[in-house]
């Protein structure tokens, strides 16, 4: 769907990981090193002035990185794994992955970015099918998620793509009206969490019709949200992110938004089949650096909400969604700018 649905499951082994920061609380101090497995190829938290985004130590790019014993290869994955990146919450750990994850980072003096990608009949049942069972289960999850988080700062992107699915028609019309419901009750339950920011995800440069989904987005409850997202797993450029960040921030309140810069920094494939554009497509690159100093009032901040060198899903040779590609992950490295 216009290049919208990017093999965003989750694998199991981050519940594993967010179990394990909630025991062990195994991050760096300020600024600090985490070893990595073995205790090698330690991962540096950035300096909180340039970003005040949490990296996760144990990341599948940091494991990769402790594991690779090439040093030219580990140059290429250390540009991946000393970035900040979102958490995709697997629904069955909620809670205790948004403790594990948001307890660490306030260990370190960081921010958690949490991604939450769970709604019903999401992604129209194609790579990344699935989603809570029902909406009393939704709820229930995103309540989790809320008393995970408790005090503790956390940057939650809200369901990629499930505005723009209700909009190009992708998801049935007979769970619209349920959908929108389930957003709005998201934003009102995350927010009251004293130091959660929520961003509602609005699709992407690539589909761009503000004019179709600046409603959509307003009977979701935008309104109450911190703002919204654009590019969440795609490839457009900054710049595209911006305008279409734009156009649309005019129609709904000049609410602010964010940009997913994680794999954008030669823009997106323009080759093959159109519908599969969007999956591990070849020649990209990792885009800006996380930040929060963009430069713009209206862009809050540049984030790697996709995680840079996790496959899209079986295509063009990769694993599962969501599992390491380390051939993948090299070249996106090796062509940033």
């Amino acid at each position: 769907m216009y290049g919208s649905n990017n093999g965003r499951v989750r694998t199991l082994g981050a519940v594993a990981v967010g179990a394990a920061l909630l025991l062990t609380g195994c991050t760096s101090d300020g600024g600090g090193d985490a070893g990595g497995a073995g205790g090698e190829a330690p991962i540096t938290q950035l300096p909180k002035g340039d970003d005040p985004y949490w990296v996760n130590p144990q990341a599948k790019a940091a494991k990769a990185l402790a594991e690779e014993g090439d040093p030219a290869k580990k140059e290429l994955i250390k540009k991946i794994a000393q970035q900040p990146a979102g958490e995709w919450l697997i629904p069955e750990n909620a809670k205790e992955q948004a403790q594990g994850f948001t307890e660490a980072a306030a260990k370190a003096d960081r921010e958690a970015i949490l991604v939450l990608y769970n709604i019903p009949h999401r992604d129209c049942g194609q790579y990344s099918g699935g989603g809570a069972a029902d909406g009393n289960a939704y709820r229930k999850f995103v309540k989790e998620v809320a008393e995970g988080i408790g005090d503790r700062p956390a940057t939650v992107i809200l369901e990629p793509d499930a505005v723009l699915h209700m909009v190009d028609s992708c998801t049935p019309g007979k769970f619209h009206e349920e959908r929108y419901d389930l957003l709005k009750g998201a934003i009102k339950t995350l927010k009251q969490q004293p130091k959660t920011k929520v961003y509602l995800d609005a699709g992407n440069a690539g589909w761009g019709k503000p004019d179709q989904i600046f409603e959509p987005l307003k009977w979701s409850g935008v309104d109450q949200a911190d703002g919204f997202s654009v590019n969440v797993s795609n490839y457009y450029t900054t710049e595209a992110s911006k305008k279409y960040g734009k156009e649309l921030s005019a129609k709904v309140g000049n609410k602010p938004f964010v940009i997913d810069t994680s794999r954008n920094g030669n823009g997106p494939y323009t080759k093959g089949d159109p519908k599969e554009r969007w999956c591990n497509p070849p020649g990209r690159a990792l885009g800006e650096a996380p930040t929060t100093e963009t430069g713009d009032p209206q862009v809050h901040a540049l984030l790697w909400v996709k995680r840079p060198g996790e496959s899209d899903g079986t295509c063009k040779g990769g694993p599962e969604a969501g599992r390491w590609y380390g051939d993948y992950a090299l070249g996106l490295a090796k062509n940033a700018k």
